[in-house]
């Protein structure tokens, strides 16, 4: 299972991004792999809210219905971020004081641990705070 960030995510719908063509080539290998993909509610919460300021509403509809064939077609499972990995992400949160990290990227650590996840389809290098490996076109 491949865990995929937010970035990944951006990267993969919006074609003016710097890192477009690098998550298409990481996205079809995976793919290729027959690797399942995980995610979040958060972080497609993350994904819809950049993508409709940065880009358009209708930018982001398309992104949520690209999830939900993704979802429906078994490539996908979303994870909901339940009170107790809230709770145990706060605890995360409270943890890096000096290091800038999103409560978002606390939960999607919690949920790489609880299902050990150790590669994630990101660009955020703080998943290598975690032992967690960034898939590399």
């Amino acid at each position: 299972m491949i865990f995929v960030d937010t970035g990944a995510w951006i990267a993969l719908t919006d074609r003016s991004d710097q890192y477009h063509d690098d998550a298409k080539s990481i996205y079809l290998r995976l793919r290729s792999e027959r690797e399942r993909f995980v995610t979040t509610d958060y972080i497609i919460d993350e994904t819809i809210t950049r993508l409709r300021y940065d880009a358009n509403h209708q930018h982001a509809v398309r992104f949520l219905d690209l999830i939900a064939l993704a979802e429906k077609t078994g490539v996908l499972n979303r994870i909901t971020i339940t009170a107790e990995i809230f709770d145990e992400a706060l605890r995360l949160f409270r943890q890096y004081d000096t290091v800038k990290l999103s409560f978002t990227d606390c939960t999607s650590f919690v949920v790489c641990r609880r299902h050990h996840i150790t590669e994630a389809f990101a660009f955020d290098q703080h998943f290598f705070m975690q032992g967690i490996v960034l898939c590399r076109v």
